[in-house]
């Protein structure tokens, strides 16, 4: 079986985030309280000082991740760890409180905690799955090697549609011009590229070439606007015309696996700039919640 940050060490902090989820629930069931239960018993008080160390080590995670391995285990190992002992801490709190959730700042910090889990999840996610996916979409290449192979495309195609006509070699150009691969946040994140624009461009060119009572009934495909253009210009044209077809479709097929790991990676790292925020919030609110607590007791 493949050792990934879940199975790490045969499972190892799995069952001990579980006897530490069992040991706090019995605990609680235990536990006889005077009036409801709630964070200011000694359950309470205990409970809200492993959850807060808790997420102090879970905290410390950020830095500690900087270093791949060192005296106190790989950074897989600390992962594991953070995924399993993290998830703990949404039934260690609520025992924390008694499940007694007002408005108030203690409220907060629970919340600011549980987004922080729940973004990690996704992280986690993202982590196991993405990479796969990533691998399968690049078909054994890179995407350096996908981003040369379309700039090299795209030279054949302008030299390609010169021998046709003017205007088709208006059109790939502008077309060449127009794609755009990547971007902002947003434009990796909607995995479009603008190359499909030159298909559309080119059937437009094809379709005004030829006669306007007789293109529509040549359908859609690119092959049957070839075959309509070649009753209208020399063989030659008509092959070249196929060639440059045959280009730009490949050319749109790389693109979109291009956008398709731009979009794959982006996932895998921007919710970091949700995660990260939300966790130093947590921190914010954990502090005072825990001063709120002692200026009153």
């Amino acid at each position: 079986m493949h050792d990934s940050i879940l199975n790490f060490g045969r499972y190892r902090y799995l069952w001990i985030a579980l006897l530490l989820s069992v040991g706090s629930l019995a605990a609680y069931i235990w536990h006889d309280p005077i009036g409801v239960p709630n964070g200011g018993s000694w359950l309470g008080y205990t409970l809200g000082t492993i959850g807060a160390l808790l997420i102090l080590w879970l905290l410390w995670f950020g830095i500690r991740k900087r270093r791949y391995k060192g005296a106190t285990g790989t950074l897989r190992g600390w992962l594991s760890a953070h995924v399993y002992l993290g998830t703990t801490l949404i039934l260690i709190a609520l025992l924390h409180a008694g499940f007694q959730i007002g408005w108030n700042i203690h409220t907060l910090a629970l919340f600011l905690m549980l987004a922080v889990i729940f973004s990690g999840f996704f992280g986690v996610y993202a982590y196991i799955r993405f990479p796969e996916l990533m691998t399968r979409n690049r078909a054994n290449t890179t995407r350096r090697a996908m981003i040369e192979e379309i700039r090299e495309l795209d030279g054949q195609a302008l030299v390609l549609a010169d021998k046709v006509d003017s205007s088709v070699h208006d059109v790939i150009l502008r077309s060449i011009q127009g794609t755009k691969l990547g971007g902002g946040a947003w434009a990796q994140l909607r995995a479009r590229d603008d190359s499909s624009q030159a298909l559309v461009r080119l059937k437009e060119a094809v379709l005004a070439a030829g006669d306007a009572e007789i293109a529509p009934q040549s359908g859609n495909t690119m092959v049957m606007m070839v075959d309509f253009l070649a009753t209208k210009a020399t063989d030659a044209q008509a092959e070249t015309l196929r060639r440059l077809i045959d280009i730009v479709s490949r050319k749109r097929s790389l693109a979109s696996r291009v956008a398709r790991d731009i979009q794959l990676q982006a996932l895998m790292e921007i919710w970091l700039y949700v995660h990260v925020p939300l966790s130093l919030g947590l921190l914010g609110a954990l502090t005072a919640h825990i001063v709120s607590v002692f200026f009153y007791w």
